[in-house]
C-alpha cells in the first residue's frame, strides 16, 4: 500500500481503508452540526479536524497498518500491534497544534484553548481531570508532553496545505474566540449564580462540546465500518411533527368523555395543548395520579416541538416498568405500518460495556429518534458519567422537549447537579424542560439557593392544581402502621379482608425479599389469581404480567399483586384496595394512584402498614423518607384541617418535602468518602466546579495557584458517580421463546448489522442487575461471543414467578416448560 496514504480505519469484510482525511472531514462536519445547536459550529468543526491529526505520525501509521494486515510481518516497518495497542498517543498532538494556532496569552484565548484542548486529549479516555484530587495539573501535563511522544513536529509537516488553510481560516475568525466567550458569558444568570455554579456550568459546556465530538467520531467510524447501518440511520430526518400531531388527535377524538374523570382528563389535555404556544423554558405539570398525564404531556410536547422547531422529545422515567407501558402506549398511537420502529425509541439499559471496542461503538445507542423513552439513570450518566459511551448522547438533549416524568424519584444526592444541568439545558441549549409528577419535590427551595431552580406561578402548565386534586380524589387512607410491625401472616389476613371488601388488592413493599415472602404466603389457598412483580423480571415479562392482570381486573375478577415500588408510579392499573409498606409520603401517594384509578367504585381503600421483618437500614432514601412520612402522618392525626383534610394532598406533600429536604440538605451535593473513586471526603458538586480541595493540594505542592481557569476533576468525579448506590449492568434474559431466540441469534450473529438490530430488540429482554448479584450469578452468566461485551443468563436461572433467581429454578415453574 502507498506509504503516503494515511488511514484511520480499515473495514474487515472487504479490506477497504478509511482515509484519515475523509474521517477528519466527516467528524468536523458532524461535530460542527451538533455544536451549532448552542452556537458553536466553528469551534466544533475545529476540534473535529484536530482530534485525530496525531494519526499522521509514522509510529501510528506503522501500528495501524500492521494491525489490519497492510504491512507484512517480514516488512521492516512491521510492529507488534497487540503490544502497541493503546500505547501510542494520537490525541495530544491535536491539542498541541491548537496551542500553536491560538498562540496568545490573552485571558479569553487561554480559556477557549483549555476547553477545546480537554475535548481533544480526552476523546478516547473520557474527560480528563484538569486538577486531580492529588493536586496534579493533568491537563497542563498532557499539553507539555514531549515531541518524542506526541510527534507534533512531524505531524505539522504532514498536514496538507488545504487542511492548513482550513485550520488557519477557522482560528482567524472573530467568532472562534469572541463567540465562544459570549457563550461563556451567557452561562452567568443574573440571579441564583455563584462562583461555584458558574464553574460547574463551564464544565457542562465543555462536556457538551465533548459529547458533540465523541458522537461525531463514533458515527463516522460506524458508518464506514458498517455502511448498511448508515443507510438505516435517520440523522434527524424524522416523520414530521404535523403527521405525529394528526395521529395523536385521531386517537384523542376516539375517547368518550362520559364519566367525570374522563371529562377532567380531557380538560387537562386541552390545557396542555393551549400551553404549548408558550416560549421554551422550564415548566411544571403537577397532576394527581390517574389524571391522564402521559397523553396530556405528549400533546403538549408534540405541539410545542412543532411551534418551536425542536429536534426531538425525550421522556425520562425513573423505572423501566414505566417505560414498558408508556412507550407501548405512545408507539401504538404514533407509529403506523410504514414507519414501525422509526418514531419511538426505548433505551432501558446499556448492554455493551463502558470500555468500548470498535464494534461496541457501532452498536451503542445514540438516541437518534424523534421520540425517546429512557431512564433517569441513562440521562444522569449522559450528563455526569464516566467513559465515552453515555456522554455521546448529551448533545441530543439540546433543542429538545425534555419530560422528566415522576421527578420525585430523582436521587437526592444528585439534586444540586441536576438543578444546574436543567438550568444549562433551558438557558443555554435552547431546550424546554417539564417536571411532571403528582408529588412535586421542592427543587426551588433547596438550602443552597444558588443551586435551586426558579419556579414561578406562570410556569405551572395547569394553573389550579388544588381544584384538580380535589376533583380527582377517589380513595380513603387508613394509617395502620404499629409498634413492632405486621407479621407476614397478619399481612395475609389483611389481604384476605381487603379482597372480600374490594375484589382486588395491590401490595407494594420496599424490598424484593419482603415481596417474595408475602407472595409465597399468598400463592396457595387464596381465592384470587396472585401475581408477583420484580425489577429482576425483564420488560417483556412485566408487560405480559400487566396485560394478564388488566384483563382479569377489567372482568372484575379477584386479583392480588405483590410488588416492589416498580408499579407505584406511572403504571396504569386499577385495584380496589392498595396496601403500602410505610415509606416516603411521595411513594405512598404514588402507590395510592393505583387505587380506584378510573373511579369504577364510590371510593377505594389505601392502607399503610409496616412489615416487621422489612430491613431498609441500607436504603437511606427510603429510611429517611419513612421517618418524615411518620412525622406528617402523626401531625395529620392531630390536626387534619391544617392539611385540608387530605393526608396525601398538596399541603401534606409540601410539609413532607420541607422535612425531607431539611434532613437531606448535606446530601444534595453528592458527598464522597475515602472508599470512593475520589479517595477522600469531598463532593462531586465541588469536584465539578471550583474543586477547592484539589486546588488546595496543588497550591501546597507548587506554592502557587493553578494558571488555568478550568480546575475541575472531571474524570475522578465521573468514576465516583453512580446514579444509584449500587451500579448495575445489563444482561439479556431467556424470557419465553422470544428472549431465548434473541440470545441464540446474538450468539450466532457475527454480522454487525444483524447485531445492531438484535441489541435493539434485546432491550425488552434485558435486566439491570447489581454487581454483588452479578458475582453470585457468575456461573450462570455467559458472553454471547468472546470479546463481545454482551452477556446473557442461563435459562435455568430465570423463572416465571420471580424472574432472575440466584439458584437454579428446578423447584419453580420454568418458562419454557
Amino acid at each position: 500500500m502507498d506509504k503516503d496514504i494515511f488511514i484511520a480505519h480499515r473495514r474487515e469484510n472487504d479490506g477497504v481503508v478509511h482515509e484519515l482525511w475523509d474521517h477528519l472531514e466527516e467528524v468536523a462536519r458532524k461535530t460542527g452540526e451538533f455544536a451549532s445547536k448552542i452556537g458553536l459550529q466553528k469551534q466544533g468543526e475545529l476540534i473535529g479536524y484536530l482530534h485525530d491529526v496525531g494519526k499522521l505520525s509514522d509510529e501510528f501509521q506503522r501500528y495501524i497498518k500492521s494491525a489490519v494486515g497492510l504491512i507484512d510481518e517480514d516488512d521492516d516497518d512491521y510492529v507488534d500491534a497487540v503490544g502497541k495497542k493503546g500505547k501510542i498517543d494520537h490525541s495530544s498532538a491535536g491539542a498541541q497544534l491548537l496551542e500553536r494556532l491560538l498562540n496568545t496569552d490573552q485571558k479569553n484565548d487561554i480559556f477557549v484553548k483549555e476547553i477545546l484542548s480537554n475535548c481533544l486529549v480526552s476523546h478516547h479516555s473520557g474527560m480528563i481531570d484538569c486538577i486531580a484530587p492529588d493536586g496534579t495539573d493533568i491537563l497542563s501535563k498532557r499539553m507539555a508532553k514531549s515531541n518524542a511522544k506526541t510527534h507534533i513536529t512531524e505531524v505539522i509537516t504532514k498536514i496538507p496545505g488545504s487542511l492548513n488553510e482550513r485550520l488557519n481560516g477557522l482560528v482567524s475568525l472573530d467568532e472562534m474566540v469572541n463567540v465562544f466567550v459570549d457563550r461563556l458569558k451567557a452561562l452567568r444568570e443574573k440571579e441564583n449564580d455563584s462562583k461555584e455554579t458558574l464553574s460547574f456550568k463551564w464544565g457542562l459546556l465543555t462536556r457538551f462540546l465533548y459529547s458533540c465530538l465523541i458522537d461525531a467520531d463514533r458515527l463516522s467510524t460506524a458508518d464506514f465500518k458498517c455502511p448498511s447501518i448508515k443507510k438505516i440511520r435517520k440523522n434527524g430526518k424524522y416523520v414530521s411533527w404535523d403527521i405525529l400531531i394528526d395521529r395523536l388527535n385521531d386517537k384523542l377524538s376516539s375517547f368518550k368523555a362520559d364519566s367525570d374523570i374522563d371529562k377532567l382528563r380531557a380538560e387537562l389535555s386541552a390545557q396542555c395543548f393551549d400551553f404549548a404556544d408558550t416560549n421554551k423554558g422550564l415548566y411544571l405539570l403537577t397532576v394527581p395520579t390517574g389524571g391522564g398525564k402521559t397523553l396530556a404531556s405528549l400533546r403538549f410536547s408534540l405541539q410545542h416541538a412543532k411551534k418551536r422547531s425542536m429536534d426531538r422529545i425525550i421522556y425520562i422515567l425513573p423505572y423501566t416498568s414505566i417505560i414498558d407501558q408508556n412507550a407501548d402506549e405512545v408507539r401504538a398511537i404514533l407509529e403506523k405500518s410504514g414507519d414501525r420502529g422509526h418514531v419511538v425509541l426505548e433505551h432501558h439499559s446499556n448492554l455493551t460495556p463502558k470500555e468500548e471496542s470498535i464494534r461496541q461503538k457501532i452498536l451503542a445507542e445514540d438516541w437518534d429518534a424523534p421520540v425517546v423513552f429512557t431512564t433517569m439513570v441513562q440521562v444522569l450518566e449522559a450528563l455526569f458519567g464516566s467513559g465515552t459511551q453515555s456522554v455521546r448522547r448529551m448533545h441530543q438533549m439540546a433543542n429538545a422537549v425534555i419530560i422528566f416524568d415522576e421527578i420525585q424519584a430523582l436521587p437526592i444526592k444528585c439534586v444540586y447537579m441536576f438543578n444546574l444541568a436543567v438550568r444549562f439545558l433551558v438557558n443555554n441549549c435552547d431546550s424546554t424542560v417539564v417536571l411532571c409528577t403528582a408529588t412535586q419535590p421542592l427543587l426551588d427551595k433547596v438550602e443552597r439557593k444558588s443551586c435551586s431552580l426558579t419556579i414561578l406561578d406562570g410556569q405551572q402548565i395547569v394553573p389550579d392544581t388544588k381544584k384538580l386534586f380535589k376533583a380527582l380524589k377517589r380513595f380513603e387512607v387508613y394509617d395502620q402502621h404499629k409498634p413492632g410491625g405486621w407479621s407476614t401472616k397478619e399481612i395475609k389476613t389483611l389481604i384476605d379482608e381487603e379482597l372480600k371488601a374490594s375484589g382486588s388488592v395491590l401490595v407494594i413493599v420496599n424490598t424484593k425479599k419482603t415481596a417474595r415472602e408475602i407472595y409465597q404466603q399468598c400463592h396457595d389457598g387464596m381465592s384470587a389469581v396472585v401475581y408477583h412483580l420484580s425489577t429482576y423480571m425483564c420488560p417483556a415479562h412485566r408487560i405480559a404480567k400487566f396485560k394478564e392482570m388488566r384483563r382479569l381486573l377489567d372482568k372484575e375478577q379477584s386479583v392480588v399483586c405483590v410488588s416492589t415500588q416498580l408499579i407505584e408510579a406511572g403504571v396504569d392499573v386499577d385495584f380496589g384496595s392498595v396496601i403500602r409498606s410505610l415509606a416516603g409520603l411521595d411513594s405512598i401517594a404514588q402507590a395510592a394512584g393505583r387505587c380506584n384509578r378510573h373511579k369504577k367504585r364510590v371510593t377505594g381503600r389505601v392502607t399503610i402498614i409496616n412489615p416487621e421483618n422489612e430491613n431498609i437500614n441500607s436504603l437511606k432514601d427510603i429510611l429517611i423518607g419513612r421517618q418524615k412520612a411518620e412525622r406528617v402522618l402523626d401531625e395529620y392525626k392531630k390536626n387534619p384541617d391544617s392539611f385540608d383534610g387530605d393526608v396525601l394532598g398538596l399541603k401534606a406533600m409540601e410539609r413532607y418535602y420541607q422535612y425531607y429536604f431539611y434532613e437531606r440538605a448535606n446530601d444534595m451535593n453528592y458527598p464522597t468518602n475515602s472508599k470512593s473513586a475520589v479517595g477522600r471526603i469531598d463532593d462531586l458538586f465541588s469536584l465539578l466546579s471550583t474543586n477547592d480541595l484539589s486546588v488546595g493540594e496543588y497550591e501546597r505542592i507548587n506554592k502557587k495557584s493553578p494558571s488555568l481557569p478550568l480546575r475541575q476533576a472531571f474524570m475522578s468525579a465521573a468514576r465516583a458517580f453512580q446514579p444509584i448506590d449500587s451500579p448495575a449492568r445489563g444482561i439479556v434474559v431467556p424470557y419465553g421463546k422470544e428472549g431465548q431466540g434473541i440470545i441464540n441469534a446474538l450468539c450466532a450473529a457475527y454480522d454487525i448489522e444483524k447485531q445492531y438490530h438484535l441489541l435493539k430488540e434485546a432491550q425488552r429482554y434485558s435486566v439491570n442487575i447489581f454487581e454483588n448479584d452479578w458475582r453470585k450469578l457468575s456461573q450462570a452468566i455467559h458472553e454471547v461471543q468472546a470479546g463481545a461485551g454482551v452477556f446473557y443468563l442461563d435459562e435455568r436461572y430465570y423463572s416465571d414467578d420471580y424472574g432472575i433467581s440466584e439458584e437454579p429454578v428446578s423447584d419453580m415453574r420454568l418458562l419454557n416448560d
